[in-house]
């Protein structure tokens, strides 16, 4: 039924987001004296988005992006501590340990001897890379892809490129605006997977629960069980039609 299943990597394989909240949390507490905490969380968000346009995603554009919030913050002249405590956030992020969310080896292993699966993950490549390399799934994973965007159009051009229908694609994420809707929309399957924690941009309205292609689990070792009840009901009407 699927000849090639995809994963989210950030917060649907490892914990990612809490880092960025702490970052952001440091940043607000930087920056205390002058501003509070909701005004700095708006003032890194709306920054973001702007620098997303040129930078892309992750950790270079959210560095980027948190001082140029200071300096605007501060007249453009945020004290020297400011930027270096933040640049040192910044190389704790890198150095981070890669903890896996719940079920996520164990998942990937179950399914590895039966379809070929890949990661399809936005963010700046070389933090991405490395944290795959720690985080011990690379063995289970025929490709890691980095993207500048998760749209329609990436996904379409995507499969296109490797010669599988959109009918047989499943993509697994936490994301609704990256890693569900646009799925939806070519006609694969998409099946989202909530984190406790998501970026305010990667929210957005819900698929009816009965769209076509579209599953929500509770967590992702519930995910084989899931695959096994679609191909049950698939093979199910094969034969329904075939004894018609």
């Amino acid at each position: 039924m699927f000849e090639l299943i995809a994963f989210d990597a950030d917060d649907t394989l490892w914990h990612n987001e809490r880092h960025y909240r702490h970052a952001a949390a440091r940043l607000q507490t930087l920056l205390a004296h002058t501003h509070d905490a909701a005004t700095v969380e708006r003032a890194l968000y709306e920054t973001e988005m702007r620098n997303m346009a040129g930078y892309g995603y992750g950790l270079k554009t959210f560095t980027l992006s948190m001082i140029e919030t200071a300096v605007s913050l501060n007249n453009g002249q945020p004290p020297g501590h400011i930027i270096r405590a933040l640049l040192d956030g910044a190389k704790e992020m890198i150095a981070a340990e890669v903890e896996l969310l719940p079920g996520a080896r164990k998942t990937l292993a179950a399914l590895a001897p039966h379809y070929p699966l890949i990661v399809i993950t936005k963010g700046d490549i070389l933090d991405q890379e490395r944290k795959l390399a720690r985080s011990g799934l690379a063995d289970l994973l025929a490709d890691f892809v980095v993207v500048s965007h998760k749209n329609a159009q990436v996904y379409g051009d995507l499969l296109r490129r490797r010669g599988v229908a959109p009918q047989r694609f499943m993509m697994v994420g936490n994301s609704l605006r990256s890693d569900v809707l646009p799925v939806v929309e070519i006609g694969a399957t998409a099946v989202y997977v909530p984190h406790h924690l998501t970026w305010e941009h990667e929210a957005d309205v819900e698929p009816h629960a009965h769209a076509n292609g579209y599953h929500e689990l509770a967590r992702l070792d519930e995910l084989p069980a899931l695959l096994a009840r679609l191909h049950h009901n698939h093979n199910g009407q094969g034969r329904k039609r075939g004894q018609a």
